[in-house]
């Protein structure tokens, strides 16, 4: 029996204000994947993404797009690049291209191209290993509307199984073009002179790292360690399955480049010895995930953002208007520690606590066993930083909570030095047999001395920082009812140094 379209708007609307996020994007409906084509132009963040307008589950991808000045407030807009005779529109990069270097402009405005992965379906359901191709598009107006260039393919397929992905970065050195794109299991770099004609330097990944699944989604780019002087190359490459939890993850690797060749660093090199793989993220729900391109030199920020979820289950979500939420947005910066090595960590913009309200700040430390805060403005997610002392032999524990019975829980056991959540009495977890409701653990490298967390909780997501961001953890869960409650309690007396928290102001 068909529901009544009062009933279903009443559906809609009872899962918007339980499920939809207040600060991350979301699309108004249907299904949304990896972020692509991020691109920064005359005071706007400009977020393309994968995107199916005709269901809540995958389908043929086109590019959706979305637009922001904060990274709190987005504007949904047109899709901008639809399927084609030669394909889907897979992911893929867009840069501005201000030298004209393509030959795209019109002689009057700035082109901004992007470039992606063509995806033949008949190809692929024939059996043809060459179905992957590489096209661009270029735009005049800022990325609203986008013309197809009339040669595509620009990179042909050299008879290789998922031939995915572009990024595209200027390689200031060398005055070009230089491309990073995925195979199964390795990535190969690219050059160009004017991002249409491109010729092949070399490939990456050989026993290095996660083989569990398909390699893809890759990103590539220099930052300074510790902020100032030297400069290591960085290479972002999200696997699918593999990932540290099962399903999917991101990878990183460290290291040098001439040019020609991706070397990792020899201390990095220890790291990958010691732990097999090193990822951005050890939460299960951060995936394909890169930076946005041309972000103004007096800003320096690398910036970020992921797919919100995982392959495992996240087209079974309890979500039916839409499906697919992003991360927040989050600087990434690159730091050697003496023990450690190199090690590339993140923290939520800056933008996050500007666009927010303080609304309970710990005015001197506090000796306590427990704590607890419950407002109703937490109903619809709160940011805080917390600061503990005194760690040793203890275990403490974070409840976000409802009176209903769903709870979320978090923390640090210091005996066993392990971070772990546990979202298994957070609402709904029957929806997919692969949701993985046990407690996920997390032994760290070493003694942790202090602990400070950064933790940005909307709805139904949380991420969390650990350590400045030297650890992160990103889960998805479904309550039944609005969490209000943060609770805190440990096993002996702890130190709360300090503590802020935070209600973010809603695009929504």
């Amino acid at each position: 029996m068909l529901k009544s379209s009062k009933s279903l708007h009443n559906n809609i609307s009872e899962e918007n204000t339980l499920y939809r996020p207040q600060i991350h994007f979301t699309p108004k409906s249907k299904w949304m994947n990896d972020p692509n084509g991020m691109f920064y132009l005359n005071g706007t963040y400009h977020l393309f993404y994968q995107y199916y307008p005709d269901g809540n589950v995958w389908g043929p991808m086109h590019w959706g797009h979305a637009t922001t000045n904060d990274f709190i407030h987005w504007e949904e807009h047109d899709i901008a690049l639809f399927p084609d005779e030669l394909g889907y529109i897979f992911s893929g990069s867009a840069i501005v291209d201000y030298h004209n270097t393509s030959g795209l402009g019109d002689g009057n405005t700035i082109p901004v191209i992007a470039i992606f992965t063509y995806h033949d379906p008949e190809k692929e359901k024939n059996g043809e290993e060459e179905y992957q191709t590489q096209g661009i598009a270029f735009s005049l107006d800022e990325g609203f509307t986008w013309k197809k260039y009339e040669g595509n393919p620009v990179l042909p397929n050299p008879g290789l199984k998922d031939f995915r992905d572009p990024k595209v970065v200027w390689d200031e050195e060398r005055n070009s073009w230089l491309m990073v794109l995925s195979t199964y299991a390795k990535t190969l770099f690219y050059r160009s002179k004017n991002l249409i004609d491109w010729k092949y330097l070399s490939s990456f990944g050989k026993d290095l790292g996660a083989h569990g699944g398909v390699w893809e989604c890759p990103d590539f780019f220099q930052l300074q360690v510790n902020g100032i002087g030297e400069k290591k190359w960085v290479l972002l490459q999200s696997i699918n399955p593999g990932g540290p939890n099962g399903g999917s993850g991101t990878q990183y690797f460290i290291g040098d480049f001439d040019g020609v060749e991706f070397v990792i660093d020899s201390e990095f090199q220890k790291q990958l010895d010691r732990y097999g793989a090193i990822w951005l993220d050890y939460g299960r729900d951060n995936y394909a995930g890169v930076t946005w391109s041309n972000v103004p030199e007096e800003d320096g920020r690398r910036l970020f953002i992921g797919w919100m979820s995982n392959w495992n289950y996240a087209d079974k979500v309890p979500t039916y208007q839409w499906r697919g939420a992003m991360t927040i947005p989050r600087e990434l910066s690159l730091k050697r520690v003496e023990s450690k090595g190199y090690s590339l960590q993140s923290l939520p913009v800056k933008e996050l606590i500007d666009n927010s309200d303080l609304i309970y700040e710990l005015n001197e430390p506090l000796r306590t066993k427990t704590f607890d805060i419950s407002k109703d403005e937490f109903a619809d997610g709160i940011s805080f930083k917390i600061e503990l002392e005194d760690l040793s032999d203890n275990v403490y524990t974070f409840s976000w909570s409802n009176n209903k019975g769903d709870s979320l829980e978090f923390g640090l056991d210091a005996i066993s030095n392990t971070f772990f959540i546990d979202r298994s009495k957070a609402g709904n977890t029957n929806f997919s047999n692969q949701f993985l409701i046990e407690k996920l653990t997390y032994k760290l490298e070493k003694e942790v001395q202090g602990l400070s967390l950064e933790v940005v909780i909307d709805k139904t997501s949380i991420e969390i920082f650990v350590n400045e961001g030297e650890h992160v953890f990103t889960e998805i869960f479904f309550p039944k009812y609005k969490m209000t409650n943060m609770s805190l309690f440990a096993k002996k007396e702890l130190t709360i140094k300090s503590l802020k928290t935070y209600k973010i102001k809603s695009y929504v």
